[in-house]
Parts: C-alpha cells; sequence; structure tokens
C-alpha cells in the first residue's frame, strides 16, 4: 500500500463543493463552549456533505482563530447560520418540515444503530451543551431524541465525536 498523495484524493473546491448535493441534515449546536469541537463539527460537515450548521446561544462563530485551528477551512464550505437560542433555531426548523431529534440520553430514546433515515426527509440534529447536554425544553419539542449505544465504564463522548458518529450513520444510511 502507498499513502496517496493530496492531488489524487479528489478535493472538491470551495465553489464545486456548495454546488454538489448535500445530505439532508442540518447540524444545530447548542451552547457548545469549545471552539475547538465547533470547528471539529465544521470539518466532519464538511466531509460528509452536511447542509448546514445552525449556532446557538453562546457557541462561537467563525471568523475565530481557535474554530479555524481544527476547522482547517471548512467555515468558508459549509453553509451556517446564527440563532440566539436552540429554540429559536428549532422553532425556524419546524416551519420548514424538518424532522428534529435530540441526540441526547432520555428515557424513550432510540438506539442510533435502529434508527432508520428517510432520504426524503431533512433531519435537524441538536447536540447540547459539553456538560449539560440538549436542554429539556428542546428534548420535549423534538420528534425523536437518538442515544448513541456505549458499552463501557464512561457514558459520554465529546462533542465532536457524537457528532461525528452520528453523522457518519447518517451519511452511510442516506447517501450509500
Amino acid at each position: 500500500m502507498r499513502k496517496r498523495k493530496n492531488s489524487e484524493l479528489g478535493r472538491l473546491s470551495i465553489e464545486a463543493f456548495k454546488e454538489t448535493p448535500k445530505i439532508p441534515v442540518v447540524v444545530v449546536l447548542d451552547n457548545i463552549r469549545s471552539l475547538h469541537n465547533v470547528g471539529s463539527v465544521f470539518r466532519t460537515s464538511d466531509a460528509l456533505l452536511i447542509e448546514s450548521v445552525y449556532l446557538c446561544g453562546f457557541t462561537a462563530q467563525p471568523p475565530h482563530p481557535e474554530i479555524h485551528k481544527t476547522a482547517l477551512g471548512a467555515t468558508e464550505s459549509v453553509q451556517w447560520e446564527y440563532f440566539d437560542s436552540g429554540l429559536a433555531a428549532l422553532e425556524a426548523l419546524k416551519k420548514e418540515s424538518y424532522t428534529l431529534i435530540a441526540i441526547e440520553q432520555v428515557e424513550g430514546s432510540i438506539p442510533l444503530n435502529h434508527f432508520l433515515p428517510n432520504a426524503n426527509e431533512k433531519y435537524a440534529l441538536f447536540f447540547g451543551n459539553e456538560v449539560r447536554g440538549v436542554q429539556q425544553e428542546i428534548v420535549d419539542a423534538c420528534h425523536h431524541a437518538i442515544e448513541i449505544p456505549q458499552y463501557g465504564t464512561k457514558h459520554s463522548f465529546n462533542i465532536s465525536v457524537s457528532v461525528g458518529i452520528v453523522l457518519w450513520d447518517f451519511f452511510s444510511k442516506i447517501r450509500l
């Protein structure tokens, strides 16, 4: 095996990326305190052709050097919007007929490996604060809650890891 050169990876230009069809998923980051997590979510969203990222509450917004460290330019390719609160984003997405999903450990949650997204539906995935998670008001307003099964002594992932796991799952089920 030989490592491929960057020129062999088939990377899109920003213009080509913006014209490429996206999977119908909006990532909603509500009150995320780590700018590195925000940047990582942009980079993952670029890699998996996510429609948009919504930044809410005190979640930092580009341009910011700490976001750029992990986003590596993905804030230029991935569409994003800012909302004063996660609830404001939820109301906007509800008006556009998105299926609203909290990614959270709650009673009655659906294990991620059991959730089968419909390629003809639009999804908004809500990820909450690193310590407090998705706000209860948002959980209450969502159509579903999805939980990532975990089997070790820790029952939480870093937010950027959670986003990566969930987006890859949605991408692989919708796109492949």
